[in-house]
């Protein structure tokens, strides 16, 4: 039975009744070519009216929901549901998918639009956050994604008038996006009073920012900007689902059924009522409309689709009908007519002409339909009922025979007998009831017998038998009519069945998989004269199977194009098409069915549909007609390369480790030893499971690939050169085309893939982020830009990259099976093939995805499983070598012929100029001609072929070949054995290179006193290599087993090995022959020694954990060491021969005597004295340091100590080698590691004289030979070897402002809290007490007096509509740097301070601001490259903060860059191109990014440091060189692509260096880099590697360093005292050796200078207290630019009562006297105490001023002087006030207190009374106009008004509303009632002044906000317009004279805030 393979017949889709109107809107359009482009289910349909033809896009793998129409009109988008939905950009005429978008959505994309040229796409998601996604879709490239909105968005699109411009609309919102850098901004649309806010369905976009939007109740809202204007009402009764925009006008579709049109401005044009037109219905609602020209399409939700003509309206044509909303399950097909019958849910039957491809017939039931079957004379039509009845119709005219309920549950399934007289109808109450049709349908029989609801009926062909299946699975047979229960198997076995759709039973056993017993085929139908079945599943899937097929798993082809469960399927009646429908997606789909007898004519007929498409694919299970695979085949696909631990995984296990550890380790540690190994030849070729992995260069080097090092092999001097960038397993090489660059993968979580130079043998690229486990396959493109790989993840994922970017371009899952090879094409760069385990696939790139189309095999042979590919002289041809040694020719996809080449697999082919060369296990090199016609000559791989000038030994004859090249006159060759071979073209073979073969090599012995050693392995083969500059293997000696160690006597004549049966040898060590052997033992010899001296004795140790010692010249065991509890692990002599150490698995160490083997305890003092012959032991007090943090997981397998006892190299099991100085004593000793093996290091040995370290890998059978430099010998090298694991902890030195700076955790402005420890009920939460004086509106009472006494009555009052910042006195010094930076040749410099970017003017001192950040901006930096003028980048905090990059002269934004940094950003740098910037966060991981700003793209992005990263700058001269620096560490790094590369300083150069704290970085040539250190010194770093130290350069902290690009003299800044030599600012030379100091005269005790920048001639310093000053270079004179307070908050704050002077009073003990109109600092007063408040006296003489401490002070304005103070409070006085008469002083404290003074009685200051019962800590004082009263704002959210001076309370309120005030600072009483907003729970307003005329008043808020609102403003919640710019916290506020002004002074920031007040005009 041949079922085990697929039938080799093939079905079509030919056409789908249906439309998706429900759940989706806006779906459907004209092409260019006036088709009709919609979906349905899974696929896209492209309609043609005129020819009444569909084609279909079958790209997608779910339901598709979205729809977009590019605006030429020929491609089309569609978006996808699924766990990982996708988008296809397709073309609707060719139905081929042009590109691929996915990996950015979950669930589903709900919308999808073009922008106007249609570069863009745009799409949101159904994800939480509904995010709206931007791409760039022809490169498949997300440009920027964002959260949409907290509910469903419903439609999206782009506004075609303006660029860069979006809105989205959806459930209650509407909102307009700009798209700048990375960034998508909304500001939500405002409905404001224009219209009610509700669901916005779906929109268009028009001229001059209109936007038109079709709204829930079916208004149509027309928005201004973002600005409601006006509402359209009732342009539909009900919701407007759709709106088309075209050239005449809009179009708009309801739910009420009726379509509008409208003109370009929307007034309406017309109506068309679909209801009361001759093919309407009750309920009809529109889904989607389309308007072109005299033409309207509409799609309704009950899936029919109009065409609407619109001179003649009321008839609509009808082009498509489906199924409505409900499942649809009935089918069943005319038995004599091409007509199908389908009965849904929707309570509708419907006749279908499979022939016309229309509806014929519908009628309406009452009851939704489950099933449905037609009479053989087709004369009736029965209907099983949902409800249980049935109903029988007559086909021709519908009308009703009989309705007969008999059952409550569902008719699933019912069926006339084949002879028509029966009819059985299978219920869900598990019974079946048969009726006579003749008897109009009289029950005469009933099934029982079943547990479970009836599925499927089948009728005997003689109607005497019924077969049924039910829920269970279970299969039942039944007697007709009566319906007795047949139980006799042998009476049913000659039955033949009438039609076959049952799921179970014999003969569709291969439906099933095989393992499984899930339930999920919903019906199968047998074609028994085409002995095919098809069946029907709940996946969506269609299969075609052969009949029978009664194995299970048998093969298939299967179809895709339902989205879930397809709930029937039928052939008709004639077997020429199959009918399947779909459940949820209510469609039919009609199927062609093409037999094997047309499927050679159909390969030309249906192009669009190649055969071996996504749309049909073979089953799972295998083929049985395949040979077996090959052994070495077979072998390599069960490598997993999974590893327990990755190497990216270290770092966490160390820290997880550490923390457990933190007690142990406070001994100080030894250093790493002085000498250092370096790596100088690798015997070995990784040949057994890698193919083509060995290539020529240009200049004749080889390069190839061995563990984790990449070679370059120079065979004329026999010297090898190594890439060492990789850390595990290489997999795979690339050679580049044109150039000397190679591409190498390698195993890891997640795997690199490394692009480096043969020449330099630098990295130019790292490509990481897209595979897992491993890269097995890579290929370059013919131009060397683009590169393909393959991950050995479980898809074996494909990916295309664009290298030297970086970039991932395209991604796509590649088979299930193994991928062997990747080849790019040649001629087509977007093309490529990949082959494997029984698979060809040819794929092209769409965008972000590639296509694949399986290689069509036809008749000519069968899917082999591909070795290797090659593409031959055309784009269309393609070569593969199999498994079978057949080269296949394929030419497109179709297999053309195959040409017989080896025995065995091709595992290897290359293709030349004019022909092709192949190698195949069979050993054998074939040259062919260049149709694979003949072969021109071959070539065997023989020992006698062997020239003289061989480095080696060839091992067997006709290795298995798996790699070859050709190029300079000769053929080179890997072999699966290890070794590389060159063949000369005339037939003489060298052997350049080789290794161990497969297996684990363990056994390592070096000579006594010559430069070779001896290894010995799993391959049975010992070796001798030599280690002098011949490089070669002397001798080598088959075994007959493997062995695991091996030794040379003491006099270098015997060589004793060990085997892995448990005996052991001793062989001639020049001859190798045999000398003795003996064999005690049954397992494992896992060491053996010779005893030092003349080595008389030889101890044997072995796995079953004796050791065993032999006299070597009587050759008898004399001696046996037992008492080892696990297998013995090394085994070392002392120097007499008398003592062996020993160590164990069970990391026991233990010593026994020889020769008689008793077992001796010594204490571990002693060990250390014993002088020992060897040290090869890991264990004891000496070797203690070399176990390593994460010791749990690896083990440290081998030792080995240098003849002088000065170093211990170790190898491991993560594969690294390590030298530690010995003895290493205390945990965790420092060292130096070395990556090259790529898993378990097994052996490590010096060879005699210490020269060298030769070390063995494990699994990557490979022999290492490093050099030993000496301490002092280094060339200082890159690249040389990382220091240990854990930072030592010794303090770096320490100054508080650096840990402040560390510590420090900034406010979020969102988050910010109340900076007054205030309590009690927020005022607008407060319930109100009606008023007594509530007066009539009209009355004839006096006139209530003012509220405010006003000072401008004479003039009209023009209150404020705006406030416009004007001066900010403040720069950000304290904990930022490096953020002052000249512009314009030093004409305007730029700085921070709060959210606000500053541009000042040095000569006139104006100042202009970037105003764009939403919270403090915490790093600036400068673009310096002459093509980016005057661009500036600044930083921010935030949860998710961004970077804005603007202008400093026009403050436009360039880009905004949305980051991934957490909490802020603390430092930005552009590169020398000024094209890229990079980027450092606040987050833990403190993440450094590097960005390509101007597309907002990120380019790479890693984990900086886990200690906070203070500045990171790139190389001036550099584009990817940066330096980071901070907490006790600084990096050096390098961008390769997508990759950052980072080497940490190395210190070990200097006696004494230590890793201090680093604060800032500046640059020299030759790649010499200087940082700034906390102790003061300047450490100077050649590469990465500290080469001297500049001691003191200042006295504190270096925190600022500047290198001046034009002539490199660096400027450093510092933290110093001024003296007369030193200075804070110094100017150095390029080499930092000679300096100049500059001191600067701000009068501080320190200068501490944080940033520092060097113009023409000039310095520009920003220090520590927030002053910016200008040194000049020559005369070293100072100009202090910007004055500002050095801590705050700024609390006092007061305007001058005429003049534009005001005074601020702040935390670091200063009041400062500011100049609005000179823009200037005129004096400040050193108070000594933190000041709180300061105020004038009401002429402007006197200045008051309360200090923290309790006491105040008053001074005379004119002299400066003290006329009083006086200290009768304890705690900080808040606010005091001169009256108004200038007599009484208040004093307001922190007590709960206010204290008056009489100033007439003079500067004593005595108390004359005070205010009592103050319920809290006061916050602001007012005093009346007439000086009598006073009011009060306190802590617990009350204000207290007092009689001045007698300090009693005013408790009436109508006396309290006739007080005319002098001044309104209040926070508190009903007439700022307005001012507290909802959202202030844990924030507070903490600061208002009403303005002088009375009618303005403005506030500060914790969110650091300054709002302007009318006065009074009593309703809550009052309007207002609200100015940013501080940080959180605004503590004061005021207006100058005359209304000019508003001063604001902040909190965090210490920064004054100046704003010009724009009046109204009159």
């Amino acid at each position: 039975m041949a079922a085990r393979s697929a039938p080799n017949c093939h079905l079509r889709l030919e056409w789908v009744y249906g439309y998706r109107g429900h759940q989706c809107r806006n779906n459907l359009y004209y092409t260019a070519a006036k088709e009709i482009v919609y979906f349905v289910a899974g696929v896209g349909v492209v309609y043609s009216p005129r020819e009444h033809r569909q084609k279909f896009y079958r790209g997608h793998s779910d339901d598709i929901i979205s729809l977009a129409l590019h605006p030429e009109r020929v491609l089309v988008a569609t978006g996808q549901v699924g766990k990982e939905p996708y988008i296809c950009v397709w073309d609707s005429y060719t139905v081929q998918t042009i590109s691929i978008l996915k990996e950015a959505h979950t669930h589903g994309i709900a919308c999808l639009a073009f922008d106007l040229d249609g570069q863009r796409l745009v799409s949101v998601g159904l994800d939480s956050k509904n995010a709206v996604c931007v791409w760039d879709w022809k490169r498949g490239k997300m440009l920027s994604m964002a959260p949409g909105h907290t509910d469903r968005i419903f439609d999206i699109s782009w506004d075609l008038y303006q660029p860069n411009k979006l809105v989205s609309c959806g459930v209650k919102h509407i909102k307009f996006w700009s798209l700048c850098g990375n960034a998508l901004t909304p500001k939500r649309g405002v409905f404001g009073k224009t219209g009610d806010l509700q669901t916005i369905l779906c929109l268009a976009c028009a001229r001059d920012e209109l936007t038109y939007s079709g709204a829930l109740n079916g208004d149509i809202y027309v928005w201004k900007g973002i600005n409601l204007i006006r509402t359209i009402q009732g342009a539909h009764t009900a919701g407007i689902f759709s709106m088309n925009a075209c050239e005449e006008g809009f179009a708009t579709g309801g739910r009420d059924g009726c379509i509008r049109l409208w003109d370009l401005t929307f007034k309406p044009i017309t109506v068309i009522d679909l209801r009361e037109t001759d093919q309407g219905y009750k309920g009809l609602s529109v889904r989607s409309v389309c308007w072109r020209g005299d033409h309207i399409l509409v799609g309704t939700q009950d899936s029919e689709i109009f065409e609407i003509v619109v001179h003649e309206r009321n008839k609509p044509f009808l082009i498509m009908q489906g199924h409505c909303e409900g499942e649809l399950w009935a089918l069943a097909v005319h038995p004599t007519k091409p007509l199908a019958v389908t009965g849904s849910d929707d309570r509708s039957v419907r006749i279908w002409s499979l022939v016309d491809h229309a509806l014929i017939a519908r009628c309406n039931m009452e009851e939704p339909i489950r099933c449905a079957a037609v009479n053989v004379d087709g004369i009736h039509l029965a209907l099983g009922m949902k409800d249980g009845s049935f109903t029988v119709l007559r086909v021709r005219d519908m009308t009703e025979v009989v309705h007969i309920k008999d059952r409550k549950e569902a008719i699933h399934e019912l069926k006339y007998s084949p002879d028509g007289t029966y009819l059985a109808v299978g219920c869900n109450d598990s019974s079946v009831d048969v009726y006579g049709v003749a008897q109009r349908y009289k029950k005469c029989g009933e099934c029982v017998g079943s547990l479970s609801f009836i599925t499927h009926l089948d009728w005997s062909s003689d109607s005497r038998y019924l077969q049924t299946n039910d829920g269970n699975g279970k299969r039942f047979f039944y007697r007709m009519p009566g319906g007795k229960e047949v139980t006799n198997k042998e009476e049913i076995k000659g039955v033949h069945w009438a039609s076959w759709t049952c799921v179970s039973g014999l003969e569709v056993n291969g439906i099933w998989p095989k393992y499984s017993d899930i339930n999920d085929i919903n019906s199968v139908d047998g074609n028994y004269i085409g002995q095919v079945l098809v069946t029907a599943d709940d996946y969506g899937i269609i299969k075609l199977f052969r009949y029978p097929c009664l194995k299970k798993g048998a093969k298939f082809k299967k179809y895709i194009g339902h989205s879930a469960h397809v709930t029937n399927v039928r052939w008709s009646h004639d077997y020429q098409w199959v009918i399947s429908i779909g459940g949820a997606d209510h469609s039919v789909f009609q199927w062609k069915f093409i037999p094997e007898r047309k499927l050679k004519d159909a390969l030309h007929i249906a192009p669009q549909e190649s055969l071996a498409d996504s749309n049909s694919d073979e089953s799972d299970s295998d083929l049985s007609d395949v040979p077996e695979l090959d052994s070495e085949i077979e072998q390599e696909t069960q490598l997993t390369y999974r590893r327990q631990v990755y190497k990216e995984d270290l770092p966490q296990l160390k820290e997880q480790y550490k923390e457990k550890q933190k007690s142990g380790t406070s001994k100080r540690r030894e250093r790493a030893p002085g000498n250092s190994i370096r790596l100088h030849f690798v015997h070995g070729y990784r040949g057994y499971d890698c193919r083509s992995n060995l290539f020529y260069t240009q200049i004749g080097e080889i390069v190839y690939h061995v563990a984790a090092v990449g070679v370059i092999y120079n065979r004329h001097q026999n010297t090898q050169r190594f890439y060492l960038g990789h850390d595990d397993d290489i997999l795979c090489l690339a050679l580049h085309p044109l150039k000397d660059y190679v591409a190498t993968g390698q195993v890891g979580r997640d795997p690199s893939i490394h692009i480096w130079d043969t020449e330099t043998i630098k990295p130019l690229s790292v490509l990481k982020g897209c595979h897992q486990y491993g890269v097995c396959a890579v290929d370059f493109s013919a131009d060397g830009k683009r590169l393909a790989s393959v991950g050995i993840d479980d898809s074996h994922t494909i990916v295309l990259w664009d290298w030297k970017k970086g970039e991932k371009l395209s991604v796509a899952r590649g088979s299930k099976d193994k991928i062997f090879v990747v080849k790019m094409n040649p001629y087509v760069p977007d093309k490529l093939i990949t082959a494997g385990i029984k698979h060809v696939k040819f794929w092209r790139r769409a965008g972000g995805g590639l296509i694949g189309r399986k290689g069509y095999v036809g008749t000519l042979g069968k899917n082999d499983t591909m070795m290797c590919a090659v593409y031959g002289w055309t784009e269309e041809m393609a070569f593969s070598g199999t498994s079978t040694g057949d080269v296949c020719i394929w030419r497109d996809v179709f297999l053309v012929k195959t040409v017989k080449a080896h025995d065995g697999p091709v595992f290897s082919m290359h293709a030349l100029e004019k022909g092709f060369v192949t190698g195949g296990k069979d050993g054998v090199v074939a040259l062919w001609d260049d149709s694979f016609e003949r072969c021109l000559k071959t070539y065997a791989i023989k020992r006698a072929a062997l020239a003289p000038g061989s480095k080696g030994l060839l091992l067997e004859d006709n290795p298995s070949i798996r790699a070859i090249s050709l190029g300079h006159g000769h053929i080179l060759v890997g072999t699966k054995n290890g070794e590389i071979l060159e063949v000369d073209k005339s037939g003489p073979i060298t052997l350049l290179v080789q290794g161990h073969m497969e297996g684990e090599v363990w056994g390592l012995a070096t000579h006594p006193y010559l430069p070779i050693c001896a290894t010995v392995s799993d391959d049975k083969t010992l070796r001798i290599w030599d280690l002098s500059p011949s490089h070669c293997m002397l001798a080598v000696r088959k075994l007959k087993k493997g062995g695991r160690c091996c030794c040379f006597s003491p006099d270098g004549k015997a060589l004793a090995v060990g085997l892995n049966d448990g005996s052991f040898l001793m062989a001639n060590a020049d001859t190798l022959e045999d000398l003795v052997s003996f064999h005690h033992r049954k397992d494992i010899i896992s060491d053996i020694r010779f005893s030092p001296g003349s080595g008389k004795y030889l101890a044997v140790a072995s796995h079953d954990s004796f050791i065993d010692i032999y006299n070597v010249m009587s050759s008898k065991r004399v001696g046996i060491c037992k008492g080892a509890t696990s297998y013995i692990t090394h085994v070392d002599w002392d120097i007499r021969g008398k003592l062996l150490q020993v160590n164990t698995g069970a990391k026991e160490q233990l010593f026994f005597e020889a020769p008689r083997g008793k077992k001796q305890t010594i204490p571990s003092v002693e060990v250390e004295k014993i002088c020992w012959a060897s040290w090869t032991s890991v264990l004891g007090l000496c070797c203690e340091g070399i176990w390593p943090v994460i010791g749990e997981v690896t083990d440290i397998t081998a030792s080995c100590l240098t003849s002088d006892k000065m170093v211990l190299a170790t190898g491991d099991d993560l594969g690294f080698v390590k030298l530690f100085r010995y003895p290493v004593k205390g945990k965790f000793g420092k060292f130096k590691r070395y990556v090259a093996h790529s898993t378990h290091v097994t052996n490590v040995r010096w060879t005699y004289d210490d020269s060298m370290l030769v070390t063995l890998g494990g699994a990557d059978m490979s022999l290492m030979v490093w050099t030993n430099e000496m301490e002092g010998y280094r060339e200082k090298r890159p690249c040389d070897s990382e220091e240990s694991d854990t930072d030592s902890e010794e303090d770096g030195g320490y100054d508080s402002d650096v840990t402040r700076e560390n510590e420090i955790s900034y406010t979020i402005r969102a988050l910010s809290t109340n900076i007054r420890p205030m309590f009690g009920v927020k005022p607008h939460l407060q319930q109100k007490e009606p008023s007594v004086d509530e007066r009539p509106p009209v009355s004839r009472a006096p006139p209530r007096p003012e509220k405010l006494q006003t000072n401008n009555v004479g003039k009209k009052k023009r209150p404020i509509e705006d406030l416009v910042l004007e001066l900010v006195f403040g720069y950000r010094g304290k904990d930022c740097r490096n953020n002052v930076h000249y512009l314009n040749d030093g004409d305007d410099i730029i700085y921070h301070t709060a959210s606000i970017g500053i541009l000042h003017n040095v000569a006139t001192g104006t100042q202009s601001f970037y105003q764009e950040h939403n919270d403090d901006i915490l790093c600036l930096t400068v673009n310096q490259h002459p093509k980016f003028i005057n661009i500036v980048a600044t930083g921010q905090v935030a949860t998710a903060p961004s970077i804005h990059i603007w202008d400093a002269m026009n403050k436009q934004t360039l880009s905004l860059l949305r980051c991934y940094h957490s909490k802020g950003v603390c430092s930005v740098s552009f590169s020398a191109t000024g094209k890229l910037l990079l980027s450092v966060g606040l987050d833990p991981e403190h993440t450094i990014t590097i960005w390509r700003w101007q597309e907002g793209a990120k380019i790479a992005s890693r984990a900086g440091h886990h200690r906070r990263i203070f500045v990171a700058e790139f190389r001036p001269d550099s584009d990817s060189q940066f330096v980071s620096v901070g907490v006790k560490h600084v990096k050096f790094w390098t961008l390769a692509g997508r990759a950052l590369l980072s080497k940490k300083g190395l210190l070990s150069a200097l006696e004494g260096a230590r890793m201090q704290t680093m604060l800032a970085v500046a640059f020299g040539a030759n790649n010499l880099t200087f940082t700034g250190t906390v102790s003061g010194d300047v450490c100077v770093w050649k590469d990465h590697i500290l080469c001297r130290t500049v001691a003191r350069a200042h006295n504190g902290p270096v925190f600022a360093m500047h290198t001046t690009l034009r002539d490199g003299l660096i400027v450093t800044g510092g933290k110093e005292r001024p003296s007369r030599e030193g200075g804070a600012v110094k100017l150095w030379d390029q080499e930092l050796r000679r300096c100049r100091a500059f001191r600067l005269d701000t009068g501080q005790a320190t200068d501490c200078v944080r940033s520092v920048c060097r113009g023409k001639g000039k310095i520009l310093v920003g220090t520590r207290s927030a002053e910016i000053i200008e040194v000049g270079e020559k005369n070293a004179a100072c100009n202090i630019l910007v004055n500002g307070h050095v801590d705050g908050p700024i609390w006092g704050l007061v305007t001058h009562p005429s003049r534009d002077f005001f005074l601020s009073a702040a935390e670091d003990g200063t009041v400062r006297l500011w100049d609005i109109a000179d823009k200037k600092m005129l004096n400040k007063v050193n108070l000594g105490h933190a000041a709180r408040t300061v105020c004038y006296s009401p002429e402007g003489d006197m200045v008051a001023i309360g200090m923290k401490n309790g006491e105040f002070i008053i001074l005379l304005v004119s002299s400066l002087k003290i006329w009083g103070k006086k200290r009768d409070r304890r705690c900080a006085i808040h606010d005091i006030r001169f009256s108004p008469d200038s007599r009484f002083l208040a004093v307001g404290s922190s007590e709960n207190s206010v204290d008056f003074y009489d100033l007439t009685l003079g500067p004593t200051l005595n108390r004359i009374s005070y205010c009592r019962d103050i319920p809290s800590f006061v916050i602001q004082m007012d005093f009346s106009a007439d000086s009598r009263h006073l009011q009060v704002s306190t802590g617990c959210y009350k204000r207290q008004v007092y009689e001045v001076p007698s300090g009693k309370p005013v408790l009436d309120q109508a006396a309290m509303d006739r007080i005319t005030w002098a001044t309104w600072t209040s926070i508190l009483g009903d007439e700022v009632m307005g001012i507290w907003s909802r959202h202030a729970e844990k924030a507070n307003v903490n600061c208002a002044c009403v303005s002088h005329s009375g009618i303005s008043l403005v506030t500060g808020d914790d969110f650091g906000m300054v709002k302007l609102f009318d006065f009074p403003c009593p309703e809550k919640f009052a309007k207002h317009k609200r100015f940013l710019g501080h940080s959180p916290h605004v503590t004061n506020i005021r207006f100058t004279s005359g209304d000019r002004h508003v001063v604001s002074a902040g909190g965090d920031d210490c920064s004054l805030f100046v704003w010009k007040c724009v009046h109204m005009p009159h």
